[in-house]
């Protein structure tokens, strides 16, 4: 029987990590199925999910809270099957504007009272390049219930983004 493992890895960034990690899964006869890793203030951050098996499980474990030793920081879950949440539709949502905070808790106040699951989201914040002034921009890919009216969300992010001076668009998959 085979497990899925969902894993966060944190550490000092250094040349080496995945391949520590690549190596611990491989060496335990383990599958790496999915990932995001990123650099993020000197930090090598991800999280991954992996497919091993049983057998191999409580060996890849200690592994894995060896690393440690090296500086890296892991925090594992079982995987377990996920039930549907019924009918849904894909959809993404893009902004930029000028830095400010809160920005990202408004957006998200408001696809949650929806009942919109964010699947994934990118931020980043850079200078803009006239006048050097801090930008935000982000992107979100959204799982929409069918009883979410687009419309009407593309209205509230609409005046989100007039209140927070953040242009929001949203795109259907």
């Amino acid at each position: 029987m085979q497990s899925q493992l969902v894993m966060t890895v944190i550490g000092k960034d250094r040349t080496g990590l995945v391949e520590s990690l690549s190596r611990l899964i491989e060496d335990n006869g383990g599958s790496w199925l999915e990932s995001r890793m990123c650099r993020l203030g000197g930090e090598f951050a991800g999280i991954l999910r992996v497919q091993v098996p049983g057998a191999s499980e409580k060996n890849l474990l200690q592994g894995l809270r060896d690393l440690g030793s090296v500086g890296l920081s892991v925090t594992v879950r079982t995987s377990e099957a996920v039930s549907s949440i019924g009918p849904a539709q894909s959809a993404t949502i893009s902004l930029i504007g000028h830095d400010r905070p809160g920005i990202i808790h408004q957006i998200s106040v408001a696809l949650a009272s929806q009942k919109i699951n964010v699947e994934e989201l990118e931020s980043e914040c850079y200078s803009a390049p006239m006048s050097g002034e801090t930008m935000f921009a982000a992107t979100a890919r959204l799982r929409i219930p069918d009883s979410c009216v687009l419309a009407d969300l593309r209205r509230e992010l609409e005046s989100i983004g007039s209140n927070l001076m953040v242009d929001i668009s949203i795109k259907e998959a």
